[in-house]
Parts: structure tokens; C-alpha cells; sequence
């Protein structure tokens, strides 16, 4: 579908680059030419995914980062150009989430989700974009966002990531019965959840010149979930408080 060099000599750089999503749009990049720099927090997926981008025949660098402090995200960028170069792609990918009912929420819970989510966009955004104006040049900026974003809070449990109206869920990947990934399975349009590469290629898409033309947009992919009505999460108001503990426990581990 993509010409092999659509993205040959581009250097971009992705949070939460190491795992899920992230990775996998790392490695379609790569495939169509692109140079890449990672970041996340943990350092064995990094460096994982940075050799598996390297076999294909481009380069790749990875930092550690905690997104949050915006000194540490200015470090990693000056580390992606040492590796690089200029770096001319962003893809805001990085976010943190968990289900839990909204009374039993802590305000560092809360916190931490609107830091890496909302605040860590922010960072990479601001001190990518200041680059770009001072060299005068232009730059790409993808903001992975949720199915629920643009609905606020429309979708139950996860209110620190609906009101970061960003972040990436692994949708249901964690839930704690086969019952529940069935029942989000039937909910869906489509009877199936989204697969890595379809999300990959309509990043590579959105970041081509091809869509040169296409600005300040939220493309929705989500095989008419949002069309349904969104709030995927919102059926959670029927499991017993022994789920609940179970979904709690996993998140503590």
C-alpha cells in the first residue's frame, strides 16, 4: 500500500516507543525508511525494539525519560539528535492509565496519569516546537488519543485519562476474565478488537507527505465503536467487588 522509501530519511522520534503500540508503529516507520528515537521509562524494551528497528537497515537510539520533568525530556531530545540529527517527527504516544472506580481514586493516581499523559505531550511538543521555529524549519506532530476523548468522561473508570483527553489503552488487554473480553468483543461493531498494524499504517499515513493537506485533525480508528457510543468501559458498573479486587491487585503488581 506504502511506497518502501515514503519515509527515507526522516528522524522520528516516539514516546512509549519500546512496547505495544508504540512499538509496533516504530517498527512500520522503519520499514519505509524512517530513522527513529525512542523513549519510555524502562530500558530492556527500549533497547529491544532499538535493535529490531536497526536490523531493517536504519538507525535508532533510545533514552530513558521520565516525560514529566521537563528537563529529562529536553535531555532525551538533545540525546536523539546526537544520534540523529535534527529530529523533524514527533509522535506523542506515552501515556499512562489504569481501571478503578473513580471514588477510590488518590490524587497521586490522578496526578500521575494527567502528568505522562497531558503534561508529557506538552513537554515534547514544547521543546520540539521551539527547535523548529528557531531553525525555521517545519515539523510533524502525531497525538495519540483515545476513542473517549472527545466525549470528556464519557466512559467510566478511566476519569484521570478521559480528562487528559490522551494516552493509549490497551483496550481490555488486562482484563481479569475471559466473560469481560467476550463482552467487549460483542459490544464492539465490528465483534473484534483493533490490531497494531492498522493503527501503524494510518499513523505512517497521517505523518507522509501524502497527508501534507490534513492538519489539527482526530482521526478516529476504532471500527465504529464511537459511532456505537463511546464509553467501552462504561459496562464495568456490573462486576462484582470481586473483579474489582482482582483488577486492583494486578494494578499494584
Amino acid at each position: 500500500m506504502f511506497e518502501r522509501d515514503l519515509l527515507k530519511g526522516r528522524n522520528i522520534l516516539i514516546t512509549g516507543g519500546g512496547t505495544g503500540l508504540g512499538r509496533s508503529m516504530a517498527l512500520r516507520f522503519a520499514e519505509l525508511g524512517a530513522n527513529l528515537f525512542l523513549v519510555a521509562r524502562r530500558e530492556e524494551p527500549l533497547a529491544q525494539t532499538a535493535n529490531d528497528i536497526r536490523a531493517k537497515g536504519v538507525k535508532a537510539g533510545y533514552a530513558t525519560c521520565e516525560v514529566r520533568d521537563f528537563a529529562a525530556v529536553e535531555t532525551a531530545i538533545a540525546a536523539a539528535e546526537k544520534e540523529l540529527g535534527a529530529v523533524d517527527t514527533l509522535v506523542n504516544n506515552a501515556a499512562g492509565n489504569f481501571i478503578a472506580r473513580t471514588e477510590k481514586l488518590s490524587p497521586n493516581a490522578f496526578n500521575a496519569v494527567i502528568g505522562i499523559v497531558l503534561q508529557g505531550t506538552f513537554h515534547f511538543t514544547l521543546a520540539l516546537g521551539r527547535r523548529w521555529i528557531e531553525a525555521k524549519q517545519p515539523g510533524n506532530i502525531l497525538n495519540i488519543v483515545t476513542t473517549y476523548a472527545a466525549v470528556g468522561s464519557g466512559s467510566g473508570f478511566v476519569v484521570p485519562s478521559a480528562c487528559a483527553k490522551a494516552g493509549v489503552l490497551a483496550m481490555t488487554r488486562s482484563l481479569p476474565s475471559k466473560e469481560l473480553e467476550d463482552r467487549a468483543k460483542n459490544y464492539h461493531p465490528m465483534n473484534r478488537f483493533g490490531r497494531h498494524d492498522e493503527l501503524a499504517n494510518l499513523a505512517t499515513y497521517l505523518l507522509s507527505q501524502q497527508a501534507e493537506y490534513v492538519n489539527g485533525e482526530c482521526v478516529v480508528i476504532d471500527g465504529g465503536l464511537w459511532l456505537r457510543g463511546a464509553g467501552e468501559f462504561n459496562d464495568f458498573l456490573e462486576l462484582p467487588d470481586q473483579a474489582w479486587d482482582m483488577l486492583e491487585q494486578a494494578r499494584k503488581k
